[in-house]
């Protein structure tokens, strides 16, 4: 089953049988038109995804603040600040595993003691099962050039996690970050 939401979980009542709903397909492009606009922080009107596991960023990595060394906290002595500012999944669902594709766009901005040049910031992506382990991961870098006269750079990302669903488990049950 193909489908598409903006990060907002579900219930999945169905057989074993493979689905698929006629939606659109995230991709880079779209997300970086996203970041790039104001408003809510989830993707632009895609449709709920019912039964697919529930995509959100997780607190502490929907921002990113690099200061100068030895002053961390100073608003002074910030260099860059990262966000991810819009999101949006989508679902194949399958007997046994599941594969979503997740997008995420944002922005990073050129701080106070910002300099020129190219922005790398590590992210991780996971998924967590019922009991809140993590059972995949995939780690990321995001990389964005800022500069003096374009303080704002904007990034895009889209990637696809897979992993198994045991017998008597939903997709719906597990969470991804």
């Amino acid at each position: 089953m193909s489908s598409l939401t903006s990060g907002i979980g579900g219930g999945w009542f169905g057989g074993p049988n493979k689905t698929t709903a006629d939606v659109g397909s995230i991709n880079e492009d779209q997300l970086l038109a996203a970041a790039k606009t104001d408003g809510p922080g989830s993707g632009g009107g895609f449709e709920v995804a019912h039964g697919c596991p529930r995509f959100q960023v997780w607190s502490r990595e929907g921002y990113v603040t690099i200061y100068e060394q030895g002053r961390v906290g100073d608003g002074l002595a910030v260099m860059h600040r990262g966000e991810i500012t819009k999101t949006a999944r989508e679902c194949q669902i399958e007997p046994g595993r599941v594969s979503v594709k997740v997008g995420f766009s944002g922005r990073v901005l050129l701080g106070p003691k910002g300099k020129t040049g190219n922005v790398a910031l590590p992210l991780t992506v996971f998924v967590s099962d019922a009991k809140r382990e993590k059972i995949a991961t995939d780690k990321v870098k995001i990389e964005v050039a800022v500069t003096l006269d374009k303080p704002i750079g904007y990034f895009s990302v889209v990637r696809t996690v897979s992993f198994n669903v045991p017998e008597g488990s939903r997709p719906a049950e597990y969470e991804v970050y």
